[in-house]
């Protein structure tokens, strides 16, 4: 088989027509539609179901393009590493985090990143949910885990701990609010099921499960947001809560709540210079960061 059979495989199945397939590849549609017919002809097989809407990939077809997928991915790769070998701290650098770290933590930090390196393009990819966070599609990956697996390389930042904080509104509204005694009959801003992974899990479930006024929010920052609005109390990042003007932390941090920062590095892109330059810069600047990070700033 011609591996210029898989390009062409990929191109159709990611594309979804000729049309889109001869953008990809930079060639005429009409010369992606003979190959297919001379591919298909030639193996006997059929890759691509037709239709008006389009092309849908056979059972076979679908074979052909997870292969066709992963070699894209392993070229991409190599692409990197041979790259990599040049020791000038230039090009691009992916960097994966919540949108929460982006702007409370990573901000300044990148400002300061790119005015000291202007050769370095830094890409930032963002999710929500820290655990669609894939170490795959980035060079570095800031996320809060207690144990990383075992195959995974980085630095240690620091603890995150986090607070009870509310609005001023919203603690003038409610004065006599006892957060010691009787938690639960505030109005709450609380994770949803999505936010499984959170540390503060057990002490929502040990002290709010009876709470009788719940917003559930499927983001930190929806969750940041709502209370800095006024809209009940959340437990958030001492780095997050505390940098607010409009926010007033209302507990120390909560005990054995606590939620270890890593900076992970992808195997394969580690020993590019470049690569190595920005989580060398990252790692020293957010370890100065820890007094904030752990609530004691």
């Amino acid at each position: 088989m011609d591996w210029d059979y898989l390009r062409y495989i990929h191109a159709l199945a990611t594309g979804g027509t000729f049309a889109k397939a001869g953008e990809i590849l930079g060639v005429h549609q009409t010369t992606v539609l003979r190959r297919l017919d001379q591919m298909e002809e030639q193996m006997g097989v059929q890759f691509f179901e037709r239709d008006r809407e389009g092309l849908h990939l056979t059972a076979v077809g679908e074979t052909a393009f997870r292969e066709a997928d992963r070699l894209a991915t392993d070229m991409e790769n190599l692409e990197r590493r041979l790259i990599g070998q040049d020791s000038a701290p230039a090009g691009k650098v992916r960097l994966a985090a919540t949108d929460v770290m982006v702007n409370a933590l990573i901000g300044p930090l990148v400002s300061e990143l790119l005015q000291a390196y202007p050769d370095i393009e830094l890409e930032v990819l963002t999710d929500n949910d820290v655990l669609n966070l894939s170490h795959r599609d980035a060079d570095l990956t800031l996320r809060p885990v207690n144990r990383p697996q075992a195959t995974l390389e980085g630095e240690r930042i620091a603890t995150i701990e986090s607070a009870v904080y509310g609005s001023p509104d919203y603690c003038q509204r409610h004065p006599d609010m006892d957060l010691a005694q009787a938690p639960e009959l505030n109005s709450w801003i609380l994770p949803d099921e999505s936010f499984s992974h959170l540390a503060t899990g057990r002490w929502y479930r040990k002290f709010l499960k009876n709470a009788r006024s719940v917003v559930r929010c499927n983001s930190l920052q929806s969750m940041y947001s709502l209370a800095r609005a006024g809209a009940g109390l959340a437990v958030l990042p001492c780095y997050l809560g505390d940098i607010t003007t409009d926010l007033t932390r209302l507990t120390t941090p909560i005990e054995g709540e606590g939620v270890d920062l890593w900076l992970i590095v992808n195997h394969e892109t580690r020993q590019m210079a470049r690569v190595r330059l920005v989580m060398e810069f990252l790692t020293q600047r957010l370890v100065g960061l820890s007094p904030n990070i752990q609530g004691a700033g």
